[in-house]
Order: C-alpha cells, then structure tokens, then sequence
C-alpha cells in the first residue's frame, strides 16, 4: 500500500487515478488498484526489500509525473494492525469530529507530551507511535483542518502524510 503526499490536495499536483494506476503497473506490481483520489494506491509486488520498494516507487513517479512526490508503505497487515488496536477506542465521536492518521516515513523524534491537546482544544494527539499519529479534530465554524496539518508539519517534519481513519477502514474493506 502506497500513500502519497499532497496528491490532488486543493487543486495542487493534480493526477488521475488512471495514470497512478498505469505508473505502477508499468513498474511491474499487480492488482494495483487506487483508492479515492488522494494518492491511496493498494498493489501486490514481487518480494523486495521495503528500502528498495521505496526508492523504486519515488524515482518512477517523479519520472512519471515531473516532481518529487513523498510516499510512505504500509503492508496491508500493519493497516489491519492499526485498525485492531482501536486508537479512537476512547473518543466520543459527534458529527463535528474528525478522525486523522499521519503516516510517518520515519521514527519521529518530538517529544510531545501524548495526549496532547493543542491551546484552543480544537484537536488531539491521542497516540504517536514509531510509525503513525492519531489525531482528533473537532471542527468549527472558524476553524478547519488546516490548523492541524500545519501543526503535524511543524512537529513531526514535512516527511508525513495524513488520511482520514474513514478511508483506511475502506481501504482494507476493499
């Protein structure tokens, strides 16, 4: 599973699906099928070593689509391990809630005292681990999600991509 950084995000870096689709087939994964169209990517390769697998990916979708996208793996398990662990398991969900997942490409080095909520109580970290952030978010009319993107920037390096706990539930539905 591939996600990609800022792909069709309000207008910016603008990509079909098919293309997305057709890149990664020509790279040779299979059952290669796109979710939404944000960047989610499902496939099967061949047995790679995930370092290899990541550069290979880059390097074929900055040649594809003419600038350098981040993309962060996750094995379709680990999703089904996140989901399983119920990090929201504790979260009262109203209409006005959004849940968020923040893929980290890397170990992340804050030292954010989890939780954490932010001074105006408009979101949460409810758990980091060595790969994801949990965030709760709770909308207002004065204020999106905007705030927060920029504050998981800030905190956890640009390395990072967010998505909806919606979709990841979709995505391992299928």
């Amino acid at each position: 599973m591939a996600f990609l950084r800022g792909i069709n995000n309000i207008g910016q870096k603008t990509v079909t699906m098919g293309l997305l689709k057709r890149a990664f087939e020509k790279m040779g994964h299979q059952n290669v099928r796109t979710h939404l169209a944000s960047g989610n990517v499902v496939f099967e390769t061949p047995k790679m070593s995930p370092k290899k697998l990541l550069k290979t990916i880059g390097e074929r979708l900055e040649q594809a689509l003419g600038y350098e996208i981040t993309v962060i793996l996750r094995s379709l398990s680990d999703l089904e391990d996140l989901v399983d662990s119920k990090p929201f398991k504790n979260v009262a969900v109203t209409p006005r809630t959004k849940l968020w997942v923040t893929f980290l490409a890397e170990k992340p080095m804050s030292s954010l005292k989890i939780p954490f909520t932010s001074p105006r109580k408009d979101f949460r970290i409810v758990r980091v681990s060595a790969t994801e952030v949990c965030s709760v978010l709770n909308l207002s009319r004065r204020r999106g999600g905007t705030h927060l993107m920029g504050f998981l920037d800030k905190e956890f390096g640009r390395n990072i991509t967010t998505r909806n706990w919606n979709t990841i539930v979709r995505i391992l539905r299928g």
